[in-house]
C-alpha cells in the first residue's frame, strides 16, 4: 500500500471548506459525546458504538455514510494514541485563534476514478468522483504526476494546507516496489552538513539561511500571504532534497546505518535554527518506511566516540577531536597510524561499522 499526494484544482475551494465545516461539526460532536459517556459510565465509546450514535447525521450533513464512520474510527485510533479522553475541537472559522486545516476523509466505495488525459506534453489530470449523501456526487480535478489511472484506489483524504490549498492523498495497491542495491552505508547526522555519508556524499539543506532576507523583508511589511508562501517554499525544497537524498540510498545500498542523535538535546542552544533546518526527523522517517518497502536493512546505532575514533586503526588517539573545544576541527590525522580523516567522514564509518557488529553478533565493538 502506497499514498500518492495529488494537487486539486482551486476552484473547487468553497465546495470542500462547506464538506470540512460538516466533518468538523461530526468530529465535535463525537469529542462532546465521548466525554460525556466517559463521565457517566466510566468507559469509552468504541468507533461502532459512535456509528451508532451518528446514524442519519450524513443525511443532514450533506456527507457520505462510510465519510462519518472514517472520522468515528480516526477519532477513537487519535484518542488511544494520544491518550486523551477529549481531543482538540475542529473549527474552520478564520477568525478562531486556532482554525484548523481541513478534512475530509473517504473510504473506497466512496471513490471513483472518471479519467486520466494529457493537457501538454508532459502534464497529466485525473477527475475523481467522490459520493456525499441522497447520492449526490463531489467532481474533483487533480493535477496527476503519478498517472492514477495505472493503480487500484484505496482510500482518499482531502486535506488543507496553512495557504488554503486542498490536496488529495489516496493510497492505491499494487505500487511497484523499489529495489534496493548491494553496497551498504553509514550516515553521520550534522549542522554544517545535515547528512554525511562513509562514501563521501552530502546532504546539505540550510533552505531557512537560503531564504532569510526574502522572509525577514515579508515579517517587516507585514505580507502574511508572502511569509506563508516563503515558509511553504522552505519546507517544499527541504522535503524535495530528503527524499531524492534517501531514494538514492535505497536504491543504492542493501544495509542503511545511521547515528542515534536527537534533535531535542540541541534545541535550547545555538545550534537549534541550523538542527530545524537539517531535518534529521524526517531524514530517519523517510529512510525507515522506503527501507521497510523496498527490503532494506534500516539500523540505527550509538555514536559515540564515533568522531574520536581512527576508522582505519579504531584507535582514540590524541590528535582526534574531542568535546566543544574540537568542534571547528573538520579535517585531522591520527597520531597512531598517520591516517587522515575527513571528520564526518570519519564518523560515517564508524557507524557503518558498529552497525554491521550490532547485526551479526547484537553489540557494537566500540
Amino acid at each position: 500500500m502506497k499514498t500518492l499526494k495529488f494537487r486539486i484544482y482551486d476552484k473547487h475551494k468553497n465546495q470542500l471548506e462547506n464538506l470540512a465545516s460538516s466533518v468538523n461539526f461530526v468530529w465535535n460532536y463525537v469529542n462532546e459525546l465521548g466525554l460525556k459517556y466517559l463521565q457517566r459510565h466510566q468507559k469509552f465509546l468504541s468507533a461502532y458504538d459512535l456509528n451508532e450514535y451518528t446514524t442519519g447525521a450524513n443525511t443532514e450533513l450533506g456527507l457520505h455514510s462510510q465519510t462519518v464512520q472514517a472520522i468515528n474510527e480516526t477519532h477513537v485510533k487519535s484518542r488511544k494514541q494520544f491518550k486523551k479522553v477529549k481531543l482538540n475541537w475542529r473549527t474552520n472559522n478564520p477568525k478562531a485563534k486556532r482554525k484548523s486545516l481541513g478534512w475530509i476523509p473517504f473510504k473506497k466505495s466512496a471513490i471513483k476514478l472518471l479519467k486520466t488525459y494529457q493537457t501538454n506534453k508532459s502534464a497529466l489530470k485525473s477527475k475523481l468522483q467522490l459520493s456525499l449523501a441522497k447520492g449526490q456526487k463531489l467532481i474533483i480535478t487533480v493535477f496527476d504526476q503519478y498517472d492514477l489511472s495505472k493503480y487500484a484506489i484505496n482510500t482518499c483524504e482531502i486535506v488543507q494546507d496553512n495557504r488554503g490549498h486542498w490536496y488529495a492523498c489516496v493510497t492505491v495497491k499494487d505500487y511497484p516496489k523499489q529495489s534496493c542495491g548491494t553496497k551498504s552505508v553509514g550516515l553521520d547526522l550534522g549542522c554544517k552538513d545535515s547528512v554525511t555519508a562513509s562514501d563521501g556524499n552530502t546532504l546539505t539543506t540550510k533552505f531557512t539561511h537560503k531564504y532569510a532576507q526574502q522572509l525577514a523583508k515579508a515579517q517587516r511589511a507585514n505580507k502574511k500571504k508572502q511569509v506563508k508562501a516563503i515558509h511553504a517554499k522552505i519546507k517544499n525544497s527541504r522535503l524535495n532534497a530528503i527524499h531524492q537524498f534517501t531514494s538514492k540510498l535505497v536504491k543504492d545500498n542493501a544495509l542503511i546505518v545511521v547515528g542515534k542523535l536527537k534533535s531535542n538535546s540541541f534545541t535550547s542552544t545555538k545550534l537549534a535554527k541550523s538542527v530545524y533546518d537539517a531535518g534529521w526527523f524526517e531524514l530517519k522517517r523517510q529512510l525507515e518506511y522506503k527501507c521497510k518497502y523496498a527490503g532494506c536493512l534500516y539500523e540505527e546505532v550509538s555514536e559515540k566516540f564515533t568522531t574520536q575514533t581512527c576508522s582505519h586503526c579504531l584507535t582514540v588517539s590524541d590528535s582526534s577531536p574531542k568535546g566543544r573545544a574540537g568542534l571547528g576541527i573538520r579535517v585531522w590525522t591520527c597520531s597512531a597510524c598517520n591516517t587522515t580523516h575527513d571528520r564526518d567522514v570519519n564518523a560515517a564509518k564508524n557507524i557503518l561499522r558498529i552497525g554491521r557488529d550490532t547485526l551479526a553478533v547484537g553489540s557494537p565493538s566500540l
